[in-house]
């Protein structure tokens, strides 16, 4: 890795912390009425916290083809009520039940669970709501086919359906093509789309995101196997949520499945084979580098 590299990705975090926090304080006003507490979960979930990796895929994948950056920034804003309202329903009594999401209590914890099951269903109107805005882009082609992307990727053939997966993942043996399925859609269905609709703003055709499908499918994995890694060796202080909950819980990982060595190596040949799709981009493709490279050596 160069040592620009680092620091471009650096900044381009810091960048888009600030503009996602500025982006939702803007879209989720206090009502002075009755919904005040629903709106303030919303806040509290989407606001100054989480790594943003879904924003800055779609920003970074925008940028390397000279899309307007407020455009995906909007676009990034979508993709990331989509992804918080999972997680907000993911931490829920009925399904994961955790206390911790990114070092504060869950929203169900810190509100209670009528509050938590609605702001999860407002952040998904939300992100629909911002993709079909002719502000967005105005272009309504270019809408439409965002509204898909997201649409395809958050529902039974994507991150719904793999949390399903997920759960009957408590009560049944899972070998590692059934891991790989559930993960390609709990995680990697999302992170997919990012990409993808940053090359929708970007007006590319769908014949020439062959090679950006293919690194957003092996980060995707990478990511889930790092964060099995982190799950089977981190600690809840520093990841910010429970660790270990996967083996209290017998569900199958790609640690428990690979062992931690095999996992670790496969990751790691998983993000050179990310960053080997982007052989045809020159230098404009280094941020989307650097993110892959991210995704294993993050700590949380």
């Amino acid at each position: 890795m160069s040592a620009a590299a680092p620091d471009l990705l650096a900044e381009a975090r810091v960048r888009i912390a600030r503009e996602i926090d500025a982006g939702f304080d803007m879209l989720l006003p206090l009502p002075g009425d009755a919904r005040l507490k629903l709106v303030e979960a919303m806040r509290y979930a989407c606001m100054g916290g989480g790594k943003r990796l879904r924003p800055l895929l779609v920003t970074a994948t925008a940028e390397m083809y000279g899309a307007d950056r407020d455009s995906s920034i909007k676009v990034g804003l979508a993709v990331e009520a989509m992804h918080v309202y999972s997680l907000i329903h993911d931490d829920l009594p009925c399904m994961d039940d955790d206390d911790l999401r990114h070092g504060k209590p869950t929203v169900h914890r810190a509100y209670d669970e009528v509050t938590a099951v609605l702001a999860g269903d407002a952040l998904q109107a939300l992100a629909f709501e911002i993709l079909s805005d002719p502000a967005t882009s105005g272009d309504p082609f270019t809408r439409s086919e965002l509204v898909q992307v997201l649409s395809a990727a958050s529902g039974t053939a994507g991150m719904v359906g793999g949390q399903a997966l997920d759960m009957a993942a408590e009560n049944e043996h899972f070998d590692l093509p059934a891991v790989t399925r559930l993960q390609n859609l709990k995680t990697g269905a999302l992170l997919g789309a990012a990409v993808e609709m940053g090359a929708v703003l970007a007006r590319i055709p769908s014949e020439g995101r062959t090679h950006l499908r293919g690194y957003a499918r092996d980060i995707g994995l990478a990511f889930q196997i790092a964060d099995d890694l982190l799950d089977h060796e981190g600690q809840s202080a520093e990841l910010g949520k429970a660790a270990g909950k996967d083996a209290a819980a017998g569900k199958a990982t790609f640690v428990s499945l690979l062992g931690a060595d095999r996992a670790r190596e496969q990751a790691r040949m998983l993000v050179d084979q990310a960053i080997s799709h982007l052989g045809s981009q020159g230098s404009e493709a280094d941020l989307l580098r650097a993110i892959a490279r991210y995704i294993l050596e993050r700590k949380h």
